[in-house]
């Protein structure tokens, strides 16, 4: 029994010892890098106002909000909320349908474009026309949805627009892009890649940057073509960043898109793109119904997480690297 007590009680002392030794060292090692500490300062405090602090308010989807007793005096009413939004099936149903549809196909289609391009983009030889080419594509990245829902508009006016313009060099009818359901989400989905596509080729480039270029001299060498380089050198080469982006895109699959829907939608084309976001907005806003609208957003946000937990499940069990 004895023989037995001794090495335990020598463990716990010996973890007693070095529990103060790691902390000194933590210590130390933050004091060696202090600088470097104070740099990431201001983005602590940035996501420590915007992001953690509002989260004070998610208790709004439990009580019945009264501005004149404020948050903590409104009374709490348990899932009245949750429940009134799962009983609202018309309403509910119809966004909740709207945006996982939206974001399927922001996914479908959104997702791989930026890939193909920065594929496309290190395949050109000529330096300056590949710049000159990059630019361009990120051009649409710095302006407000506000700015280019303007130029949509002028664009794709039935009357003027240029692009009935050229339909109508090829007999084809006008079409009411931003006024018919029938291409409303087809218009979402291509101007989201036309504003994005650029920008989001910035981290597959880096990427593609790393790729030891020993590999394609090695490959040349025995013959591999272009179309083989990039088969067996290229892709493997990023598939761990593509594995990265695909799992933070999944975790936006609720976030459809509210700047671009909110400025381009009217209420003709409510019926397929009314989104959560732009429903928590108009009815929480405009209809002051608070406390329904932030249980809505709630919903929202637990689903995205979950999302966001099953794609790096999945993604860890194919064999890439995930997020945690």
């Amino acid at each position: 029994m004895e023989g037995n007590k001794h090495p335990s009680t020598s463990g716990l002392t010996a973890v007693k010892l070095s529990l103060p030794r790691k902390l000194a060292d933590t210590i130390k090692l933050y004091y060696k890098h202090k600088y470097l500490f104070l740099m990431l300062l201001p983005a602590l405090v940035w996501y420590a106002v915007f992001y953690y602090g509002p989260l004070y308010g998610i208790q709004l989807a439990f009580k019945d909000f009264r501005i004149v007793d404020g948050i903590t005096g409104s009374p709490w009413v348990g899932l009245k909320h949750f429940e009134r939004m799962f009983s609202s099936t018309n309403d509910f149903g119809r966004i909740l349908k709207n945006t996982l549809i939206i974001s399927f196909y922001h996914i479908l289609f959104g997702f791989p474009a930026p890939i193909v391009l920065a594929l496309l983009f290190n395949e050109l030889r000529f330096k300056l026309f590949k710049r000159i080419a990059q630019s361009i594509s990120y051009m649409p990245h710095f302006l407000s949805w506000v700015v280019l829902s303007g130029l949509l508009l002028t664009m794709l006016s039935p009357n003027h627009g240029i692009v009935n313009q050229l339909l109508s060099l090829f007999g084809m009818e006008p079409i009411y892009f931003l006024g018919d359901p029938a291409y409303f989400r087809f218009t979402l989905v291509v101007s989201s890649i036309w504003k994005e596509i650029g920008w989001g080729t910035i981290v597959y480039l880096a990427a593609l940057a790393g790729i030891n270029p020993q590999l394609y001299e090695a490959a040349h060498v025995d013959g591999a073509n272009r179309w083989k380089q990039l088969v067996h050198i290229t892709l493997p080469g990023i598939l761990p960043i593509i594995a990265i982006m695909f799992i933070l895109r999944v975790g936006d699959l609720m976030d459809a898109g509210f700047d671009q829907v909110f400025n381009l939608y009217n209420a003709g084309v409510y019926e397929v793109g009314d989104i959560i976001d732009t429903y928590v907005f108009r009815v929480g806003i405009t209809k002051m119904q608070y406390s329904f609208t932030t249980a809505v957003g709630l919903f929202k946000n637990l689903v995205g997480f979950l999302m966001l937990l099953s794609a790096n499940y999945l993604v860890k069990k194919s064999g890439q690297e995930g997020l945690f």
